[in-house]
Formats: structure tokens, sequence, C-alpha cells
């Protein structure tokens, strides 16, 4: 018998798309021009990468080729938007190519839509990244709110390379709000402010993620119904590789997260193994608004 929900959060990032392929197609394309307009060695500029994702706390940061030592000394006081134009340009050819939803997750999203489900998005993908995939994939709206960090701040003296307004990369539809400044996954606290922000009970909600050891054992842990999507895990695929070669994540964070991986109580009370929609198959969703009528 199924289980009655109102309230769908759902983790985004290798959840709803491929986080990990969109990432490594749209990084080793850029990567690729930057080596050869510049011609500093591949390995000498990936560490001075990951240096300053750590620096800024992202492995998607919008200025990373003006803050590379490598490159400035390369660059000498020329433009940077102009002499690595292919570098950005094949960027943002890869990424409108991969950034597209797993299948099954738009039709099942607008069924919930049609139920009246409150569905909620969870991310530590930084605002402006999070917002563009939201509106470029079809879901501004579609989510009701949409919790993630607020944006890194922008270098002073760089030039701003996005190409529109400011109010042309907000959602329209979707509410925003940005977590504690500081929190990460699997903190419980991150997950209950998100419930007491809005006012929800556990027992009303469903959380899925593809992480066992940061989704489902954040939502365990907070008393939520857990559902693991087991065809996102992306931490054994071979493209992993390079993400961790240039990650954000400072030592003590691998180390934190090496720790959390060796819990062997994390189990999801449910499993989707290949679709998202298998997700309308456990739970019976209803409306939101009529339990707050």
């Amino acid at each position: 018998m199924s289980t009655t929900k109102r309230v769908l959060i759902t983790d985004l990032d290798n959840t709803l798309f491929d986080w990990v392929e969109l990432w490594v197609r749209c990084f080793s394309a850029m990567l690729e021009e930057m080596l050869a307009i510049s011609g500093v060695p591949k390995n000498q500029l990936l560490p001075e990468i990951a240096a300053v994702h750590q620096k800024h706390g992202t492995s998607e940061y919008s200025f990373l080729i003006e803050e590379l030592p490598s490159l400035q000394k390369f660059l000498a006081g020329r433009n940077a938007l102009e002499i690595f134009a292919p570098a950005i340009n094949a960027f943002r050819e890869k990424r409108t190519e991969y950034l597209v939803l797993y299948p099954g997750v738009a039709e099942t999203l607008q069924e919930l839509k049609q139920r009246g489900t409150l569905i909620v998005g969870y991310t530590e993908s930084m605002a402006f990244y999070s917002n563009y995939r939201v509106r470029n994939l079809g879901l501004d709206g579609v989510f009701d709110y949409i919790f993630c960090p607020e944006d890194h701040i922008v270098p002073d003296g760089v030039e701003e390379i996005r190409r529109y307004p400011a109010e042309h990369y907000s959602l329209k539809y979707t509410i925003q709000h940005h977590t504690p400044k500081g929190s990460k996954k699997p903190d419980v606290d991150v997950l209950q402010w998100i419930m007491s922000d809005l006012s929800l009970m556990s027992s009303e909600c469903v959380y899925i993620g593809d992480s066992l050891m940061k989704d489902i054992a954040m939502a365990n842990d907070c008393g939520i119904d857990s559902v693991w999507a087991k065809y996102g895990v992306a931490h054994k695929r071979d493209e992993y590789k390079l993400l961790q070669e240039v990650t954000h994540w400072t030592p003590a964070e691998v180390a934190r997260e090496q720790k959390i991986r060796e819990r062997d109580d994390v189990l999801p009370k449910f499993v989707l193994k290949s679709d998202f929609s298998e997700l309308l198959s456990i739970f019976d969703f209803e409306s939101f608004a009529k339990t707050r009528g």
C-alpha cells in the first residue's frame, strides 16, 4: 500500500540530471582550449585550478581564467575574455549539449505539480549556477522553492563575463532561499532549517538524492522517508577522477567525507534503480495546499 505524501524535497545534481557528465564535458572542453592557447602544461595548471576552487568553495567558478597565476603571466595585462574566448565558447557549447534531465524527471515533476504536491529543491551548487540550470531545464515554476548557497563574490578589477543584466539570470516563478553560510550535506541542521522555514512536518515529506553518504544519511537522521536515486551514483565513474583533481574540497573536507563513507548504517528506505518516475509507484502524492487550508 502506497504512503501518502504532500512534499517532495529533492537534490538536483546527479538526481535530476547528470551533473558529473555535464561538468566534465564543459570543463574538459574549456581546459583543452586553455592549454592550447597558453601553452601552459596541464600538470602545472591543474593544481592552480584546484587552489582557486578551494579558495572560493566551488568547482564552478566563473572567473577561473583570470585568477590562475600561470595564465596571468601569459596574459601580461591583455584582456582575458578576448584571448580565451575560444575556451569560454567551448564551455558554453558543451553546456548547451549536455544539460538535460534524466528520463522520467520532467514527466514526474509535472505530474506532482498537477496534484498540488509541494516541490522543493535543495542543492549545494551556488545560486547563479543553480538558477541557470533550473531555468534552462524548464523547471522554473515547477519547483515551488529552491534552497542553495548564495553566489561567490565578483573579484575586484575583473571584467564581468555574464552577457545579460542580472535580472535575466533570476528565477521568475520559483522562490529561492539561500542556505545558512557554511552548511553542507549531510548536516541535519540545514535540512531541519529548510523544514522549519517552510513549516513542514517530516511525516509529510519525501527526500530523494543520489548520495548515500550525504543525501540519504541526512534524510534518515532527520526522520524523513529517504529515496536513493541509485541511477545517479557518480563517484565510481571514470569521469569523477578529473573532478577529484581540481575539487574545491579542502583536505579537511575530504577527510570528513571519508569518515562519512565509513558508516555502514546508511540504508535508504526506498531505491529508484533506473528511473525517477519509479517514485510514483512508491508514494501516493497529494495536494499540499489542501492540508493547509
